[in-house]
């Protein structure tokens, strides 16, 4: 089967009012996450201000859009959320070392969230949004069994 008679297949499930109401929804959701942003942060006010004024107007499908400017905006705040794993407390001058660094790198408005989780045995794993770094003993002890 070529790629286009698997896409006129697709297409075929779906009825394109469907699929074009859909993609209407996530453009105007779109429109609506870039003006949430003041100063290069998301701004509270503009985004109770978007959402009233979607309340409001009542527009076509008006559900969906709220549905996917929501994706939009939990998306964007896992970005500016760290979450620091070790298997023991660590003392303040690491931790410190770690915040400082993530700060310069994602910049200054990063939430850091410290926890302990013994299942690490050892060292480290931070996690900002989709980035995922693994520095724990678990890690390596699981590759090296993948390994052999």
């Amino acid at each position: 089967m070529t790629i286009n008679e698997s896409a006129k297949k697709l297409h075929g499930r779906l009825p394109p009012k469907v699929m074009r109401t859909a993609k209407e929804a996530r453009k105007v959701s779109r429109q609506l996450f870039r003006q949430s942003f003041r100063d290069g942060k998301l701004d509270e006010e503009r985004i109770t201000q978007m959402v009233q004024t979607v309340l409001a107007n009542k527009s076509r499908h008006y559900v969906d859009v709220l549905q996917d400017y929501q994706r939009l905006l939990r998306l964007e705040q896992e970005k500016r959320h760290a979450v620091i794993e070790s298997a023991s407390p660590l003392n303040r001058s690491i931790g410190d070392q770690v915040v400082n660094n993530l700060k310069s790198r994602y910049g200054d408005d990063l939430n850091i969230e410290f926890r302990t989780n013994p299942e690490l045995l050892g060292g480290m794993r931070i996690k900002i949004g989709d980035d995922v770094w693994d520095g724990s003993v678990r890690s390596r002890l699981r590759q090296l069994q993948e390994q052999i």
